[in-house]
């Protein structure tokens, strides 16, 4: 990394377990962050196993989301939506959500939200 900048394969950035109470089988990559020198957003790739979902929650801040590959029900507001890969989802902030893996395969999302939200 020079001048700021970023470029670099995401298999080699570190994955870590979500450990967030209601999380199953979730691991997250921070792709570009505040660490990086990104001052406005930062990008996520999430990896749900399985049977593997997010927990049910509620925050303040917007996501921004596209699904690299994978099945999965999106819940929004108590109501489930079917998604698979190349589908974008936008969740507006405050408004209940969760991301389920419903295939039999790993489920991959990039998920953009603003930097003052870490």
């Amino acid at each position: 990394m020079s001048n700021g900048m970023k470029v670099e394969k995401s298999s080699n950035i570190t994955k870590v377990a979500v450990e967030l109470e209601g999380a199953k089988d979730v691991e997250i990559r921070w792709l570009i962050s505040k660490e990086d020198g990104a001052q406005n957003f930062a990008m996520r790739m999430f990896e749900l196993q399985p049977g593997g979902h997010t927990p049910l929650h509620v925050h303040a801040h917007e996501h921004e989301v596209f699904v690299i590959e994978g099945d999965g029900i999106f819940v929004y507001e108590g109501n489930e939506h079917k998604f698979n890969t190349e589908y974008v989802i936008f969740v507006p902030p405050n408004k209940e959500h969760q991301f389920r893996n419903a295939g039999d395969s790993i489920l991959r999302l990039l998920c953009l939200i603003p930097a003052s939200a870490v």
